[in-house]
C-alpha cells in the first residue's frame, strides 16, 4: 500500500487572493472556506480526485527562509509561450533563481512570491 497527495498547503497573508490567481491558473474552483480565512481550491469534482487540492492556509507573516517546495505546471491547451503570456497577464512574474537561459522551463512567482515553473511539455487535460 502506497501514500498519494491529496492536498498541497501552501500558507499566505491573502487566501482569497492567491485563490483567485491559482482557480485561474488550474481551473480550479473553491472548495471550502474556513473561519480562519484559510481558503481550499481544488478541480470540480473535489477533494480525492486524480489532482490533489491547494489548501491556502492564512499566516501573518510567511515563513522564513525560502521554500523547499514549489509547484511545476504544464499547459493543456497552448503551447508554452501562450501560456507563459497567460500566467503573466494573470499576475504571476519572472523569477531569478540564477538560471542560465537555456532552460527549457520559465520560474515565476505568484502574486505573494512563492515561486513555480511552467514547463515545456504540454499534457493532456484530465
Amino acid at each position: 500500500m502506497a501514500c498519494r497527495i491529496g492536498e498541497l498547503v501552501l500558507g499566505c497573508r491573502d487566501p482569497e487572493a492567491l485563490a483567485r490567481f491559482w482557480c485561474e491558473v488550474l481551473d480550479f474552483v473553491v472548495l471550502a472556506r474556513e473561519d480562519d480565512g484559510s481558503v481550499e481550491i481544488g478541480p470540480r469534482e473535489g477533494f480525492g480526485g486524480p489532482q490533489p487540492t491547494l489548501f491556502l492556509s492564512r499566516r501573518a507573516e510567511p515563513e522564513p527562509g525560502k521554500s523547499r517546495l514549489h509547484i511545476d505546471v504544464n499547459a493543456t491547451d497552448r503551447d508554452q509561450d501562450a501560456e507563459l503570456e497567460r500566467l503573466l497577464a494573470l499576475g504571476a512574474r519572472r523569477a531569478d533563481i540564477g538560471q542560465t537561459g537555456q532552460e527549457s522551463w520559465h520560474v515565476l512567482a505568484d502574486p505573494e512570491g512563492n515561486e513555480f515553473c511552467l514547463l515545456k511539455g504540454r499534457l493532456d487535460p484530465l
